[in-house]
């Protein structure tokens, strides 16, 4: 259903900018280029005074996906990164485009994340608050657009949905969607509920999604392949009818071991997995949502 990456044409990059951690590749998409292999779907855009990024991977593999990214655009640096939220695979790169006077862009609400000592369901422990230079130096309370090298991008916050910071970024002209984390391909997604998302976040989120994409719309997730604006359709009605069962359960008062029992997800386990983990922080997150602690 899907377009998958490799059917776009995939390239590796030179070995010289992978390592044995970090195999990086590219794939043209007609006036951008996804940048995988660094912890995230990064994308990157030529511009006259610099390239823009749209996040930048794990910190660990900044290097490589900065150079990815300046091979591709031909340029020499960085001019925006655009950080779609504040999780550790997105924010990678922030501090070396940073020191470099690059332009960091985000969510305020992913600003004061990244400001703080936090945790999250996507990590163990507590994550220090990243260093000024990393941090984003203007941010957005919700919707807008700027334009790049030519280009209008669209940018939208979708409260709640994958953290409590989230944007997409749309290029009209090129009919490519970038939603962040709040849309997963080929796998169950992350709720991180201790950070301000819920089941009822994500599904406003793919609503308005599905409302902006055509059918061939190309949509780039934070991970895995390249979707189509129909995929998209598609999981807002799959998890419209999850959310749905959410309320049932809360309202017959079950719990997770009643919902893992009940299995509402059963009939799409062999396309995405085992939905359990997910299941259950989507369940969490209602209760979290609805009961406050």
């Amino acid at each position: 259903m899907g377009i998958g990456a490799a059917a776009l044409g995939s390239a590796l990059l030179p070995a010289s900018l992978a390592t044995a951690q970090t195999r990086i590749t590219t794939t043209d998409l007609s006036g951008v280029t996804l940048v995988q292999g660094a912890g995230c779907n990064v994308i990157a855009m030529p511009g006259q005074d610099g390239a823009l990024m749209i996040d930048g991977g794990l910190a660990a593999n900044a290097d490589a996906v900065l150079a990815a990214v300046k091979s591709a655009t031909r340029n020499t640096r960085v001019h925006t990164l655009i950080n779609t939220h504040g999780h550790p695979e997105q924010v990678g790169a922030n501090e070396v485009v940073g020191k470099d006077g690059g332009i960091i862009f985000a969510h305020e609400k992913t600003l004061k994340y990244l400001s703080n000592s936090v945790d999250s369901v996507t990590f163990k422990g507590r994550r220090p608050a990243l260093p000024t230079a990393a941090r984003p130096t203007r941010t957005t309370r919700g919707d807008g657009s700027m334009e790049f090298a030519g280009q209008q991008i669209d940018y939208g916050y979708l409260p709640a949905a994958h953290t409590d910071g989230d944007l997409f970024l749309r290029f009209p002209k090129m009919n490519v969607l970038i939603v962040g984390g709040v849309v997963s391909a080929d796998g169950w997604p992350l709720l991180d509920y201790r950070n301000g998302a819920w089941l009822g976040g994500r599904v406003r989120a793919l609503e308005r999604l599905a409302g902006i994409v055509k059918p061939d719309t190309r949509v780039v997730p934070a991970d895995g392949r390249v979707m189509t604006g129909t995929e998209i359709v598609r999981h807002r009605d799959m998890y419209q009818m999850l959310f749905a069962t959410m309320i049932e359960y809360l309202n017959m008062g079950l719990g997770p071991e009643d919902m893992a029992q009940r299995n509402p997800l059963k009939e799409y386990q062999a396309e995405f997995g085992d939905p359990t983990t997910f299941a259950s922080g989507a369940l969490r997150s209602m209760q979290i949502a609805y009961v406050p602690d």
